[in-house]
């Protein structure tokens, strides 16, 4: 026998009228109405008596009332009498005054989740059958709770695994706690050179939350938020809101009916950040809220420190490379320069070129453009330890080959003591101006390009000059030559990425020596800053946005006695075609 059955069950006489007792009952519609038969109740003491239904009913999990036609409560069985204990035998059930037994559905009475359905019984009759849902319902809600916080948690990770900057990141994190967290968020790094950055998230009634930024003196922070950085969570929460307020982070929220929560966002050796929470006391902080702000401060530390590292680790890089760049020429009396650098990977703005000048005691200015071996950052680690080298050895020697030679004996011993095998090709040479006007270069070789110096004339001339590579071997052969440059005559000197650049229609041939002086050709009125940036700009489109190597241009431009070029406007021929000179004065 289920609960089912028990539909048509007479608590007054202990009968129950089966189903089929009910059907033959009815009959058809054209036969006489009879009683349903009855199941006897025999006595206990008979050997095959038919059981009390009574008892049986006592056991069902559910609790059942029967009412009559009236409404009357005839019967309440023992789990009923315990779930509902307002019902009465006897008594109307509208009298208890329990709501929940109007229509099916669940209800709550006394603490407990109870759900009712009603049955309808013979002779008008109906039974309510009540049974408790609390633990169901307590594990069902707990469920739905823990895939929500995971849920939650899932998207924070995935949201605050991109931003690699601390502010993105920091307004991150406030962003994602409002609404699910606070209404208010408050984040507070740890100070840094005596002061603190804060982010705050406001919740709006629009979708997305409002977040603003400040900055607050070390001194000036709130005791919780102190304490908090300190890796501890405060105690006193009760004072966490009038801290908040304030500090002017609670807008919007009145310290009587508001809560807070200071959580630590964790770091490498310490708190990196402090969480602060607010929310109204309509949605308290029970122990479940702290321990999903835990796992959520726990993430948002993993991203500040993240990004913090990338800062500290981008600032490190920025600063070596900004001292691995090649420097801009120093001024020098009678001499214009001219520049211009790119590197093979143009992120790292470095690489294996270089250029540089240092001035002389007597006036004069040591130069020099040359190419190591390699590419990238180890090249220009290289270019950084040839560049110190020659900024200490060019106060001891002057003289351009003797310089050169002191230079390869350091790299020797350098790339010996590294045991790297490093190379490098340069022109070096010293500048010294003339009272009569123009320049007189003395350069030396190193295993590098041959300068080309633009007369007046509008002729390119190829400087004869030669030289084997710079530490490799002891004692080597070094080129030197000596050029004059009259007033508004320019040399010119460049790497290898210019000569052979690959590009053409083909795609693979090289730029070479002879596009090179043709492309200079007729531009010797040119200034010096100018026909550098020629240079780099007629070589790259040979390039044509492909792959290329280092570029490096340094052009000395003669001034004369005035110390400045004129002014002029100057039409340059294409470097494919044949020269056409034009030439207008402003």
């Amino acid at each position: 026998m289920t609960a089912a059955d028990v539909r048509d069950w007479d608590p007054g006489d202990g009968r129950i009228s089966t189903p089929s007792a009910v059907r033959a009952a009815a009959g058809s519609a054209d036969a006489p109405a009879r009683p349903a038969p009855a199941l006897p109740v025999l006595s206990p003491d008979r050997a095959h008596a038919t059981p009390d239904w009574s008892e049986v009913v006592e056991h069902f999990r559910e609790g059942l009332v029967v009412c009559d036609a009236r409404g009357v409560v005839q019967h309440v069985s023992p789990v009923a009498e315990r779930l509902l204990p307002e019902v009465a035998v006897g008594e109307l059930l509208a009298v208890a005054g329990i709501a929940g037994l109007t229509g099916d559905g669940g209800f709550t009475h006394h603490g407990r989740r109870l759900r009712a359905r009603r049955v309808p019984l013979s002779v008008a009759r109906c039974c309510w059958y009540v049974e408790d849902v609390t633990e169901s319902v307590t594990r069902a809600d707990a469920l739905l709770a823990e895939r929500a916080r995971s849920a939650f948690l899932a998207v924070v990770g995935e949201k605050l695994g991109n931003p690699l900057h601390p502010d993105r990141a920091a307004a991150a994190v406030v962003r994602l706690a409002v609404p699910t967290l606070a209404e208010v968020a408050v984040l507070v790094l740890a100070p840094r050179s005596g002061r603190a950055r804060w982010w705050r998230a406001t919740r709006t009634d629009d979708d997305a939350p409002v977040v603003d930024s400040g900055v607050l003196s070390a001194a000036d922070l709130p005791p919780a938020i102190t304490e908090g950085l300190d890796g501890a969570e405060p105690h006193t929460v009760d004072w966490l809101v009038e801290q908040a307020v304030e500090a002017g982070w609670l807008p919007g929220l009145a310290p009587a009916g508001s809560c807070a929560r200071v959580v630590p966002l964790p770091g490498r050796d310490a708190p990196v950040a402090v969480l602060l929470v607010a929310r109204g006391l309509v949605r308290p902080y029970d122990e479940d809220d702290v321990d999903l702000v835990r796992a959520f401060a726990a993430r948002g530390g993993a991203a500040l420190t993240t990004a913090l590292l990338y800062r500290d680790q981008a600032e490190v890089a920025d600063t070596l490379q900004a001292s691995l760049v090649p420097v801009e020429p120093a001024e020098a009396a009678g001499v214009q320069w001219g520049t211009a650098y790119r590197p093979a990977q143009a992120g790292l703005r470095i690489g294996g070129d270089f250029y540089g000048s240092h001035r002389l005691a007597d006036g004069g200015s040591v130069f020099f453009l040359g190419d190591v071996s390699g590419k990238g950052v180890e090249a220009a680690v290289f270019t950084g330890q040839l560049r110190q080298c020659l900024q200490a050895l060019h106060r001891v020697e002057s003289q351009p080959g003797r310089l050169l030679k002191l230079l390869n004996d350091a790299l020797l011993e350098t790339s010996q003591a590294q045991g790297q095998g490093r190379f490098a090709t340069m022109v070096l040479g010293v500048v010294r101006a003339q009272r009569e006007g123009g320049l007189t270069l003395t350069m030396a070789g190193g295993g590098h390009l041959p300068p080309l110096v633009l007369r007046a004339s509008g002729e390119v001339e190829q400087v004869p000059l030669s030289g084997m590579l710079v530490g490799v071997v002891p004692d080597p052969r070094i080129g030197e030559v000596t050029v004059r440059l009259e007033p508004g005559e320019t040399c010119l000197l460049y790497s290898d990425g210019v000569t052979e650049a690959r590009g053409g229609r083909r795609g693979d041939e090289q730029f070479g020596a002879e596009r090179l002086v043709h492309a200079v050709t007729d531009c010797q009125r040119m200034p010096a800053p100018a026909l550098a940036e020629r240079v780099e700009q007629v070589t790259c489109d040979w390039l044509a946005h492909g792959d290329h190597d280092d570029i490096a241009v340094l052009a000395l431009r003669a001034t004369g006695p005035g110390g400045r070029a004129p002014r002029h406007l100057h039409a340059v021929p294409d470097p494919t075609g044949p020269a056409d000179p034009r030439e207008s004065n402003p």
